[in-house]
């Protein structure tokens, strides 16, 4: 189990000291579990657990399966196009084509190759698209503002 505790540590870029502090166990007692002089006891193994609630256990105490229980919280940016729906009519938000969220920023210029409905009819008042936000991966964004 101390090597499953190592690689552990050293995916979430942990120092012993940092984990021991999170968990609430001496730094000491994980040195000696990372040594192999103690094996970690069923409280510490309790402890990691619920600190670290996508770790998987089977994999902490059997070494079987994945390291993580998901591989990925999904994000803004790995979410597929939405559809939107106002007043029973559904339109296209984005084409995922035209868009690419791992491109810098290039200004405002980036966003016209996006087709976005800018009316809304069936019975509604017209509404018209005022501005679109665009995040990037880099922490960025660029603003789009139709003329």
């Amino acid at each position: 189990m101390k090597e499953r505790i190592l690689a552990f540590l050293q995916s979430e870029n942990k120092s012993y000291a940092q984990f021991a502090e999170e968990i609430g166990v001496q730094p000491s007692g994980i040195s000696h579990i990372l040594s192999g002089r103690n094996n970690p006891s069923l409280d510490f193994v309790v402890k990691m657990l619920h600190k670290y609630t996508s770790l998987s256990a089977e994999w902490l105490l059997f070494g079987r399966g994945a390291m993580y229980k998901y591989a990925s919280q999904p994000t803004l940016f790995d979410a597929e196009p939405q559809t939107a729906v106002s007043g029973g009519q559904s339109f296209n938000v984005a084409q995922e084509a035209d868009f690419d969220a791992s491109a810098p920023p290039e200004g405002p210029e980036r966003a016209t190759g996006m087709e976005i409905n800018e009316t809304i009819e069936n019975g509604h008042p017209e509404k018209r698209l005022t501005r679109v936000l665009m995040f990037y991966s880099d922490k960025t964004f660029a603003e789009y503002r139709p003329s």
